[in-house]
């Protein structure tokens, strides 16, 4: 009798110190936990400050004179002006460059998505003789550089006097951005299934006020990503842009690679045209930033 009690008692003090032992555990790992929580932060934070340090410096030096950029290290402007933005919004040939670049892009990505979502709906609905290579054939354009269409471009456009047009940059900047938009819509198109066409055939739908008002919306994101990433090449591309024009379309890329004085480039006036051309990508950015985000989940960006 009293060898059970006590075998009892040993089994109930080797449980209590079990549950102790897992009790005091358990308390340690949120500390732990919280440990390493502390320090997540420090990794996103430093890559952050590493992106804005070449902005912040940008705008640093568009609010000094040039003398003082390259006179002395500050990081702050002493003598602080606007003198930089005053000289762009009210010089023609600075404005204008601005202007002839949103001309220029607003064009191609029109045109781009004018040609790609067709192209894209035959590759994604329809099977034909060498379906795939010519799909892969279009994308070898895109891989292209732009360096060896520079002379074939000057001569064509020379010949039908299309050279220094809106149309002649946005037509070149076709033969990258087309590609890349059909590669980025085949795969939105792909994912919406076969079954929705047939059904809006059999209710009568003729297939442009189908493709219109029906299957357009349905791949609105993949829309939103081929303009976005059609109006970014394009605006950012310079080689075929400062070939392709001269003084009537010249673009603002090509303004500011040719701006110097008697005493050498203006540093703080190309700081500040630079500030300005951030925005317009910023401000596509933050329009079209949910469907990049859904282009990514869905795996085509």
């Amino acid at each position: 009798m009293s060898t059970s009690v006590e075998s009892a008692t040993t089994i109930t003090d080797d449980g209590a110190a079990t549950r102790t032992a897992a009790m005091q555990q358990a308390a340690t790992l949120p500390v732990r936990r919280r440990g390493r929580r502390s320090y997540a932060w420090l990794v996103p934070t430093l890559y952050i400050i590493f992106l804005m340090v070449p902005i912040y410096w940008l705008l640093n030096m568009s609010f000094k004179t040039t003398g003082e950029v390259l006179g002395q290290f500050t990081l702050w402007p002493h003598n602080f002006t606007l003198e930089n933005y005053r000289t762009i919004f009210t010089d023609p040939t600075w404005y204008r460059g601005y202007i002839n670049s949103l001309l220029y892009v607003t064009i191609n990505t029109l045109l781009s998505l004018g040609a790609a979502l067709p192209a894209a709906y035959a590759f994604s609905r329809y099977r034909f003789l060498g379906d795939k290579h010519f799909f892969f054939w279009l994308l070898t354009n895109r891989m292209a550089p732009p360096a060896i269409f520079v002379l074939p471009f000057v001569q064509l456009y020379s010949s039908v006097e299309l050279f220094d047009t809106h149309l002649a940059v946005a037509l070149a900047h076709c033969l990258f951005n087309i590609p890349l938009a059909v590669w980025i819509l085949e795969g939105f198109m792909s994912g919406v299934p076969k079954e929705i066409d047939e059904t809006a055939y059999i209710d009568g739908y003729s297939f442009p006020h189908f493709f219109v008002k029906i299957f357009m919306p349905l791949i609105a994101t993949g829309i939103g990503v081929a303009a976005f990433f059609c109006f970014m090449f394009s605006w950012v591309e310079l080689l075929l842009a400062k070939n392709l024009t001269s003084t009537g379309a010249r673009p603002i890329a090509s303004i500011m690679t040719r701006t110097a004085s008697i005493s050498g480039y203006e540093v703080s006036l190309l700081a500040a045209a630079a500030v300005l051309t951030l925005i317009p990508g910023a401000v596509v950015i933050y329009f079209v930033r949910n469907y990049i985000a859904r282009g990514f989940a869905l795996g085509r960006v």
